[in-house]
């Protein structure tokens, strides 16, 4: 006894020690329970005659890592299954939480990892209902926490498990028990539903959940995500579904419990909401279904119930949003109450969207409910109406005017808190909004413009007047942005179905042509110094999003201009094709190049713009004829462009230069390259003039820096032997020796190696066969041994050099690399020779 109260001690301190040398110590005592296989005897003894919950604790999760880590015998295993049995049944109920909830999970994977050696393991179910019906509440909440437990444990898979044998495992329980204890689930909540605020009605639902959460064809749904698809409930279910007591009970709870508890209910009714199509007996059946979900959800709406609660609310959009997945317009409009079901759902959508900071992340799935439901619209027969005609321009409007709203309140500028800056959100949002402004467009583009109008004259009047308060420009600003951004979200769309026709061509040209007008007033007057305000940094993000979606709809090797747009364009603005529209948008490109200088996320989207613009075959021949992109491809210096002296911007550099090797190699003209490539060569004089003693300073590492990222970016646009040449004999054998000293003199310094072995890695890709040289030529070899002198230099340094705290980005990431460029030197079979040099 002795041994056991200094065992017990051991435990206290090994659950609830702050001391982490004494945990450990305690820990590494008590090791050996877990993983000698002698020592399960003595955990029985322990939960026999322990008095404190540690030992308890520790006991049963020695016993799990037994049974999980080792192959037991069978004869053991069944043992140790009819002893927790017993023990749950006798001691159960005096037990912390924490221990039954473990001793549980031990029985549970002993059931899972036997359920083919004996039929004994699959008794448990039979065993589970001897604890409900026994008289005490405890023994009611053992039961349903083994069945809730079990449903988990086969629902999960195992680390000592193969993948293959759990979901065998997986299917052969849902085949044969998952059902019932669905069942056991119902009957349970039924018998409960009187017993208020009880313990037992929180389990019950819980196990409901667990059921329809069920991974039913091994899909293996990510966890993270908040959507799923289709539920696959088995064929043998049909009749419980079909049954309205299924339904009823689940919106009884919501009813009449609170948070979280009326969340579960609602959860449970989401999944049911999802149930597939085809486990109905026949149409009428699911007609009924759906008929009792709409009645539940207008029941909700009308008394209001619960939806206080933002976890209530947020689970009650998702049940919304639901109906567009799983049903058709046609099937909703010929439910009986269908006109106030959607006129309460359109009043709750304009509440949610006044409510836009507290149900900014549930809007989503209203507006996806929306969405579905205007593009069913052409599919819809029969005289029954929709009466989306009527909700969904208010809806548009109310959305529309809910962005504005948020503007006015004062959204902080933290980019974590406002909705411009929280990008997936916003794309969540201006998904779905779009199909419901191109279902009315006429009246939605006319609300647009008028609200536009007056904002982009106070807009344009302000960039005249200079004051020393410019803080109702912020708010200007973010209300454009989201203009912006909702008209760049309605082009996006444009070859949907339905969205191509010529009228609403129009439509997109008036739209348009007052995103143009704002684009002249943005970069002028008083804006031309607004460059480091995060609200205009916004506002040209914005624009970068609408010229990407424009371009795509209206230029490009796709969608070749519109008559009826660029009609329209011509008479508005004069710009009466689509070469004219492709200047505009490179000139606000070359101008946001000129005038940003620290601002990353505006860099990164415009090199973004500028490089799609350029890989594309048609718009990247049409660029070369415009006076913007030949200044920028002979003159891409730090004068002209200030970005590339911000460090901060460093990392946008390979995506500049790639851009502009695009372009320089479209033209096919080594006259052309040499003469471009004269910016970089000045930086190469200037590094290789640089006495050694000079060159430890912080101008030759940043300057090292940006010409390894340009080179790179240059690199990485030869897709030819022919412009691979070009690069090749520009570099060699003048400049190679270069990057030699780099290395020999940086080698203690990632930010100068780590890009300079990046681009070397690039270059030496044999990517498009752009590395075969002529038989007779000697430039592979020449190649190689050059690569071979950076990589001996690097790894003979690096390797000597001493550990520290980051030893990744130190070490490893360079040896990475190199190890990357000497695979990559095997697809030339040069792989020994380099190797031979090293050693």
């Amino acid at each position: 006894m002795e041994g056991l109260r200094q065992l017990e001690a051991l435990c206290e301190r090994l659950y609830n020690s702050q001391d982490s040398v004494e945990r450990a110590h305690a820990e590494n005592t008590l090791k050996c329970f877990s993983v000698n296989i002698e020592y399960i005897s003595q955990c029985q003894y322990i939960l026999d005659n322990a008095v404190t919950p540690y030992a308890l604790m520790l006991a049963s999760s020695s016993l799990l890592k037994q049974v999980t880590d080792h192959s037991l015998a069978l004869q053991l295993r069944l043992d140790i299954r009819s002893y927790l049995i017993n023990y749950l049944a006798t001691r159960g109920p005096e037990l912390q939480p924490f221990v039954t909830a473990s001793l549980i999970q031990l029985l549970c994977r002993l059931t899972k990892f036997g359920w083919f050696d004996d039929d004994r393991f699959r008794e448990v179910v039979k065993e589970s209902m001897n604890f409900l019906n026994q008289a005490t509440s405890d023994h009611y909440a053992i039961g349903l926490k083994i069945l809730s437990q079990l449903v988990s444990e086969m629902n999960q898979p195992n680390p000592g498990l193969p993948s293959t044998h759990h979901r065998r495992v997986a299917c052969s329980f849902r085949d044969q028990s998952l059902f019932q204890i669905f069942q056991i689930s119902l009957t349970s909540l039924r018998q409960l539903e009187t017993n208020v605020a009880s313990r037992l009605q929180e389990l019950a639902l819980s196990l409901s959940l667990k059921c329809l959460s069920f991974d039913f064809v091994g899909t293996s749904i990510d966890e993270s995500s908040e959507e799923f698809g289709t539920v696959q409930i088995p064929s043998a279910w049909r009749s419980v579904l079909e049954d309205p007591s299924t339904l009823q009970v689940f919106f009884d709870y919501y009813a009449i419990t609170k948070a979280p508890l009326s969340k579960e209910a609602l959860e449970c009714l989401v999944r049911l909401a999802s149930v597939r199509r085809s486990l109905f007996t026949n149409d009428a059946a699911r007609s009924k279904f759906l008929a009792h979900l709409m009645t539940g959800t207008k029941e909700i709406l009308q008394t209001g119930q619960g939806l206080a609660d933002h976890d209530n609310y947020h689970e009650y959009c998702r049940l919304l949003g639901r109906f567009r997945v799983n049903y058709q317009l046609s099937e909703l409009v010929n439910v009986e109450g269908y006109s106030d079901w959607i006129r309460l759902v359109a009043e709750f959508t304009l509440k949610s969207l006044q409510s836009w900071k507290w149900a900014s992340s549930s809007v989503y799935y209203l507006l996806g409910l929306w969405s579905r439901l205007v593009t069913s619209v052409p599919y819809l027969k029969g005289d029954a109406p929709s009466l989306l005609d009527e909700f969904v321009p208010k809806i548009t409007e109310g959305f529309i005017t809910s962005r504005f709203n948020s503007v006015q309140d004062g959204s902080p500028d933290d980019l974590s808190e406002n909705p411009l800056d929280n990008v997936e959100l916003l794309q969540d949002q201006l998904d779905c909004f779009p199909y419901l402004c191109r279902f009315q467009y006429e009246s939605s583009s006319l609300y647009i413009i008028n609200i536009v109008e007056p904002i982009l004259q106070i807009y344009t009047e302000r960039a005249r007047v200079q004051t020393s308060d410019n803080s109702d420009l912020s708010v200007i600003e973010a209300k454009l942005a989201w203009i912006v951004h909702i008209v760049a979200a309605i082009l996006k769309i444009k070859q949907c179905t339905g969205c191509s026709a010529e009228s609403q061509e129009v439509l997109d040209a008036e739209l348009s042509a007052r995103i143009l007008q704002l684009i002249n007033v943005t970069d002028s007057g008083v804006h031309s110094q607004r460059y480091g305000e995060i609200s205009k940094q916004r506002l040209d993000r914005a624009i970068l999003t609408f010229f990407q979606h424009f371009r795509k709809s209206y230029v490009g090797d796709q969608a070749m201009h519109s008559s009826k747009l660029y009609a329209r364009l011509s008479e508005l603005l004069g710009l009466h094709d689509h070469l004219l529209m492709l200047n505009a948008i490179v000139g606000k490109i070359a101008t946001n190049l000129k005038c940003y200088t620290e601002s990353e996320e505006v860099i990164g989207h415009t090199l973004s713009l500028f490089l799609e613009l350029a890989s594309g075959y048609m718009t990247g021949k049409l660029l070369l004829k415009l006076d913007t992109v030949k200044f920028i491809v002979a003159n891409h210096t730090r004068e002209h462009f200030p970005f590339l002296e911000e460090y901060r911007c460093s990392r946008s550099r390979t995506t500049f230069y790639y851009t502009i090797g695009w372009l320089i190699f479209m033209e096919d003209s080594p006259v052309k390259f040499k003469s471009s490539m004269d910016p970089l060569l000045q930086v190469f004089i200037n590094l290789e003039s640089t006495p050694d003693s000079m060159f430890r300073t912080d101008a030759v590492k940043y300057a090292l820096i940006g010409l390894m990222r340009d080179l790179r970016g240059i690199a990485m646009a030869t897709n030819s032997r022919r412009t691979y040449g070009l690069l090749f004999d520009w570099l060699y054998p003048a400049h190679m020796p270069l990057l030699l000293k780099g290395i020999l003199h940086w080698s203690d310094t990632p930010e100068v190696t780590t890009p300079l072995l990046k681009f070397m890695a690039e270059f030496v890709l044999n990517k498009a066969q752009r590395l075969t040289f002529d038989s007779s030529s000697p430039n592979g070899i020449l190649l190689f041994r050059e690569v071979s002198k950076l990589i001996v230099a690097y790894g003979s340094r690096i390797l000597s050099l001493p550990n520290v705290a980051d030893i990744y980005a130190f070490k490893y990431k360079g040896i990475w690399i190199s190890l990357t460029i000497l695979t990559r030197g095997e697809t030339m079979n040069l792989l020994f020779l380099v190797t031979v040099m090293w050693v």
